[in-house]
């Protein structure tokens, strides 16, 4: 335990009683704070990634283990005192920075612009903290969709009213499956699907012809109705992914998620020719520039966003935006927890007409803890859209709090 969490600057609204708001003005952030959380993994995303052979049930290359999930919570204060809060999930082989790599950089870099500014001003504040920091996407993340939730909470709505309004009050989801056997993973595919999922995510990277094996599996339990995705996690050359793809193409793949190396990006344009399954990059995607690139390349059929790794809500829209623009899709996906869980449902159903492709948000399977007062509802495979004042949840602060990892930080102007 590291203490209680208290609102920051309230000598600030002391200065005029009148609320900003009431004043003609939004309120300005007057306060940062960072808590670096880490959360178990529950019991049966544990139990079913034992399952494969290197624990992890993903072909990822790695010797870090992956049972608990590590987490940077960011709460931004306003001269009247209403919050708004931002959350990251990250892991140092996919997102190369720890929460407290996010903290840091947002403590001693990023703050210095947030404080002082208002959280409506979000495309402004991106367009300094670019010109100040190179790079940091998720830390400018972090903070952009704490500014999303704080702007919408000023005004009393839910965020995806600020960002063109949901078109949708359910959404379906893609329902997670771990690298395994084909009767190990055709078994956890037809489970989801009675479940109400109509969409999976099959981890692969076995080898090109027992990935077929599994693929094929599954087709012939749950039948053509169910869509399917893949992701291989780097597992192959550009030679052996040509293969593994050309085999599981005749069974109708809807996407195919990171199958090369994160430097290879002449390999994805090569491998995006010679196969009909859209590709798309997640260990590989940080900013809309690198996306944009490879889109124009022809090495990205799809693509493929978690929230906070192109700067937040305001860089997602503008992929989203941009991918439809050039008739391609959106996969939005992600293992958050509360707060990402409702951030990501916001931007989904802002932008469902644009998709093409249904959500991942995959924190109510992952997770056991959602370190918020009541989790966002799943009901047959689909997520009940959050319609409370900005992301719609609120942080469970006790919970937070007996998760933090260091003392939280905390910055005023």
């Amino acid at each position: 335990m590291y203490g209680t969490l208290q609102p920051v600057n309230e000598e600030v609204r002391a200065r005029d009683d009148t609320p900003a708001g009431e004043r003609g003005r939004a309120a300005a952030i007057v306060g940062v704070e960072l808590f670096e959380a880490a959360v178990p993994l529950s019991s049966l995303a544990r139990g079913a990634m034992a399952e494969s052979d290197n624990g992890l049930g993903m072909a990822l290359d790695s010797e870090e283990p992956w049972e608990v999930a590590d987490f940077l919570y960011c709460r931004l204060v306003d001269e009247d005192g209403v919050e708004g809060w931002g959350e990251a999930y990250v892991w140092l082989p996919e997102s190369g920075v720890s929460q407290t790599g996010l903290a840091l950089a947002i403590r001693e870099h990023l703050a210095r612009y947030v404080l002082g500014a208002r959280p409506t001003d979000v495309q402004a504040l991106a367009a300094r903290l670019d010109r100040n920091v190179a790079r940091n996407e998720m830390a400018k993340g972090v903070l952009d969709l704490a500014c999303h939730d704080l702007a919408a909470r000023q005004l009393g709505r839910p965020v995806h009213d600020l960002i063109g309004g949901a078109t949708v009050e359910r959404l379906p989801l893609c329902g997670l499956v771990p690298l395994g056997s084909p009767e190990f993973v055709s078994g956890i595919a037809a489970f989801h699907q009675e479940a109400g999922y109509g969409t999976v995510r099959i981890k692969l990277g076995t080898g090109p012809t027992e990935d077929r094996d599994v693929i094929a599996a599954v087709r012939e339990r749950c039948g053509d109705g169910l869509r399917i995705r893949v992701d291989y996690n780097q597992v192959h050359s550009a030679a052996s992914a040509a293969r593994a793809l050309a085999l599981i193409e005749p069974y109708g793949i809807d996407a195919a998620e990171q199958p090369l190396r994160v430097a290879d990006l002449l390999g994805m344009v090569d491998l995006q020719r010679r196969t009909t399954i859209p590709l798309f990059t997640h260990e590989g995607f940080f900013t809309l520039a690198e996306a944009v690139a490879l889109m124009e390349a022809g090495g990205m059929g799809v693509i493929g966003i978690n929230l906070e790794r192109p700067g937040g809500l305001t860089g997602a829209l503008r992929a989203v935006d941009y991918a439809a623009a050039r008739g391609l899709g959106t996969i939005i996906h992600n293992q958050p927890l509360g707060v990402g869980t409702a951030a990501h449902a916001h931007l989904a159903a802002a932008r469902w007409d644009r998709l093409g492709h249904v959500p991942e948000i995959a924190g109510d399977v992952m997770f056991d803890e959602h370190l918020v007062v009541e989790r966002c509802a799943v009901e047959d495979g689909h997520l009940v859209l959050p319609t409370g004042p900005g992301w719609g949840v609120e942080v469970d602060r006790d919970a937070l709090d007996d998760h933090l990892v260091n003392p939280p930080t905390s910055l005023t102007a």
